[in-house]
């Protein structure tokens, strides 16, 4: 779920020359297989991604990787859902690289989506608490929200979401995970300015309407 401003940024490095016959980096592989992914044309996108792969472990075979290395096959197996070579590949890279928050966020997300809440929320405070204006802060910040949601913390959850769209502002999701933790608190007032963000953000959110329609009686 990267940040529109990440992602435009993403986009830029896509777009740079290249040397007429020079083959993509794996990063660079990932890159293409993001913007494809955001047309929706998977396929493709695992074109670049089996790609970056491939070349991240020929990498490592020869002795050569660095930390894009395990930047990019982090980061592509996590687009290609696979969350537990994830795991193990970001705890080689960070055995070799102790200090590289990228895939130390990365593995946040994993664990998030293997249901290991307590690892996603000791590598998510991990990164923010390294890097707290990192580039990915504010996508860390709503793992560790949603965490808390889903383990009935909700003041906790507050906090969390509160900070990733202060981070970010344009994520309706976002706001509308920070409504429904308000709203389970009590929190009535802020509940409704939450949901009613969301909409701003996307006046189609049947969820969000169903949200504020509920608070506001209507």
């Amino acid at each position: 779920m990267p940040c529109l401003a990440i992602y435009i940024l993403l986009l830029a490095d896509i777009t740079e020359a290249q040397t007429p016959g020079t083959p993509l980096t794996a990063m660079q592989n990932y890159r293409r297989g993001r913007e494809l992914e955001a047309m929706n044309r998977m396929d493709e996108a695992n074109t670049y991604y089996n790609e970056a792969v491939r070349i991240c472990l020929d990498e490592v075979s020869r002795n050569a990787a660095t930390r894009d290395t395990y930047t990019a096959l982090t980061w592509t197996m996590q687009r290609q859902r696979r969350y537990s070579e994830v795991i193990t590949w970001g705890e080689r890279g960070l055995r070799a690289f102790s200090d590289e928050y990228r895939v130390v966020e990365m593995m946040g997300e994993a664990f998030f989506y293997l249901d290991n809440y307590a690892r996603c929320l000791a590598y998510m405070q991990r990164y923010v608490n390294a890097v707290p204006q990192g580039e990915r802060t504010s996508i860390a910040y709503f793992f560790i929200g949603e965490v808390y949601r889903l383990t009935e913390k909700y003041r906790h959850a507050d906090i969390a979401y509160t900070t990733a769209v202060r981070l970010e502002p344009t994520m309706a999701l976002w706001w509308y995970r920070l409504a429904t933790v308000r709203e389970e608190i009590g929190d009535q007032r802020p509940a409704i300015e939450a949901y009613q963000q969301a909409l701003r953000l996307n006046p189609n959110y049947r969820e969000a309407r169903t949200g504020l329609a509920r608070l506001q009686g209507n």
